[in-house]
């Protein structure tokens, strides 16, 4: 509780906002909804809430939905109340309301709301864009905000400096549609955030008046809009490259150049802009290449990153990411960082592609090094290595206890066979031999430096470390399938729960096991490609190039054309064995769900004398 003077003083709106919370008064509080009589009215209630927090929050008035609560069932609502009532939710700590929301918004892309879910960036794009770019003070704008995604991931990255998002920047936003403007004020408050948003249509209108005074641009605008009146913007001071083509109708034959010069525009003198854009504009021709050279010969073009289809909800298609940089070194004035990031990619579900959190800190610690900060990157070097032995370090109590688990499992096996229990001797000094290495590699790493031949070195060690990991867990899937058949064809009785636990202990051993190996792949990943911790070109992935090789390109900015094809990778972690085990058994699964399906369709057809 705040004080003044040792006088404990009540909390006001003030004390939540430097927090990044919002304030809510006692009849807007979740504890009261909740805590609702019977015959209570919880629309009422609600409705009530909703226009107590508006009256706090200027920037929420008229935005909090309030009619739609009427429509529900008293009862419906109650218990809508009651599954938000979880006492996990009020254990959580950080941004959890946020969280959810952000949740929700990206569940409403998927179903393809609101024109095809634009208004929705992945947050893993936001995120590079934050991270790219920076946006640590000042004014931060977005001219097609759509939920706000840009301002929310913006105030993470500031959070995360330990300085209060309100203290030290200040979000505005223009957006055309009036439901998605209430979508984006609602995701800034919940985040605790307060942004100036207006309703505009961006290709005529600067609601903002932001020409030349933006420390930060970021946006997703829409791609490749046919209709835009060039009667109307012909002598926008936001065009300071000319119009791109204009068709026979008098109408901008393709947007996407507009907001690229806007963007720019906006930008004071050492500001920096990063947007998504359709992968056509990079390499387009005609009038829009002129303005395109314009652009690269202003020297403030910084980076271009490519990113594979599959990235958004709603479409397939490829994009880019561009960055504008008017604050950039000298010496990279002529310089473009063409970076190719469609090889790196997680697959989320067949459909939806995304970066894991250390994909995207590995594509940023490649600016790092393209801005001469060494430092972070090898910082980042060293984190994975330390992730990787602190991995280890928990992975044994969690092997032994297998092996505990196992033992006892064994133990009642009636005549286990010699190869059982030669595998379970071989397992149990492996990881004895392996539990040795890892205490000896901890002794040494507590006394590393962390220069970048410090860490070389310091991978090496921690390389056969990895590698025993993955040959551990084969030995304990091969053994459990050992255990389980013999408790099987054992006949005796009694086995299938003790399996089934077995089992579950064998997911969360490998699981375990796995972090070892993977945290040390992410150190390989940056190492191999960056030995001397400085940036270099690597083929099929990144390469700075010069105007003179862009203008060769005919003023491209198309990073493929630049870093070439990466060689193939050969997949380690690929098990033939257990792909083709995968397949059998969803073969198998498959043709009993269609002997079931088929002997029903034959009794419903008896069912009807057919």
């Amino acid at each position: 509780m705040p004080s003044r003077g040792g006088v404990t003083r009540p909390l006001t709106k003030e004390d939540f906002s430097s927090k990044g919370a919002i304030f809510l008064q006692e009849k807007a509080q979740f504890d009261t909804l909740v805590n609702l009589k019977e015959g209570d009215d919880r629309a009422q209630a609600i409705i009530d809430a909703m226009e107590v927090i508006e009256a706090d929050y200027e920037t929420l008035r008229g935005v909090l939905p309030k009619s739609e609560y009427q429509e529900l069932d008293n009862d419906v609502l109650g218990n809508l109340l009651r599954t938000f009532n979880d006492p996990a939710l009020k254990k959580a700590t950080g941004d959890i309301f946020g969280r959810i929301y952000e949740y929700f918004l990206t569940q409403f892309a998927n179903q393809s709301a609101h024109d095809g879910g634009e208004f929705f960036t992945p947050v893993s794009l936001v995120q590079m864009i934050v991270n790219f770019i920076e946006p640590d003070h000042g004014s931060v704008i977005d001219p097609a905000c759509g939920s706000g995604g840009m301002f929310v991931q913006s105030a993470h990255f500031i959070e995360k400096m330990h300085k209060n998002p309100q203290d030290v920047a200040t979000f505005y936003g223009a957006e055309k549609n009036p439901t998605t403007i209430r979508l984006a004020k609602m995701n800034l408050a919940v985040h605790g955030l307060e942004g100036k948003i207006q309703k505009a249509i961006s290709y005529y209108e600067d609601p903002h008046e932001f020409l030349g005074k933006a420390d930060f641009v970021m946006a997703n605008p829409p791609f490749n809009v046919d209709d835009v009146d060039a009667e109307k913007i012909k002598n926008d001071p936001r065009l300071p490259f000319g119009l791109p083509g204009v068709n026979k109708k008098g109408a901008v034959s393709n947007g996407n150049y507009l907001w690229i010069s806007y963007f720019y525009s906006y930008l004071n003198d050492v500001g920096r802009a990063g947007f998504v854009m359709s992968s056509q504009a990079s390499s387009a021709g005609g009038q829009e290449a002129e303005v395109r050279r314009k652009l690269v010969e202003s020297g403030h073009v910084g980076a271009m990153v490519a990113i594979r289809s599959n990235f958004f909800y709603t479409r397939s298609v490829p994009c880019e990411l561009w960055f504008f940089n008017k604050n950039k070194a000298e010496h990279m004035k002529d310089k473009v960082l063409m970076l190719d990031a469609r090889n790196v990619y997680t697959k989320v579900t067949r459909k939806i592609y995304d970066f894991s959190p250390e994909q995207l800190a590995n594509l940023t610690s490649i600016v790092w090094l393209y801005r001469g900060q060494k430092e972070r990157f090898l910082d980042l070097v060293g984190t994975y290595l330390a992730r990787t032995l602190a991995e280890a370090k928990s992975s044994k109590e969690q092997v032994w206890s297998f092996i505990a688990q196992l033992d006892e499992l064994i133990g009642k096996i009636p005549n286990p066979d010699e190869d059982t229990k030669s595998a379970f001797e071989s397992l149990a000094r492996d990881l004895k031999a392996f539990e040795e290495r890892i205490d000896a590699e901890a002794m040494t790493w507590d006394r590393a430096e962390r220069s970048n031949s410090k860490l070389i070195a310091t991978a090496g060690k921690l390389e056969p470390l990895a590698e025993t990991s993955r040959d551990l867990i084969k030995q304990i899937d091969q053994l459990f399938k050992l255990v389980e058949k013999h408790a099987k064809d054992s006949g005796a009785k009694g086995f299938n729960r003790p399996i089934k636990e077995l089992d579950e202990q064998r997911k969360e051993t490998v699981e375990q096991l796995k972090l070892i190996r993977y945290f040390f792949k992410q150190a390989h990943w940056l190492q191999d490609r960056f030995p001397d911790a400085e940036l270099c070109d690597v083929e099929g992935l990144v390469k700075l190039a010069d105007i003179e090789e862009i203008k060769d390109n005919d003023w491209s900015l198309t990073p493929g054309r630049y870093v070439g094809v990466a060689p193939e990778e050969e997949d380690e972690d690929f098990d033939f064995e257990e792909t083709l085990r995968d397949i059998h058994i969803e073969l198998k699964g498959l043709d009993e769900e269609a002997s079931t399906i088929s002997a029903r369709i034959q009794k419903n057809f008896e069912e009807l004398g057919i």
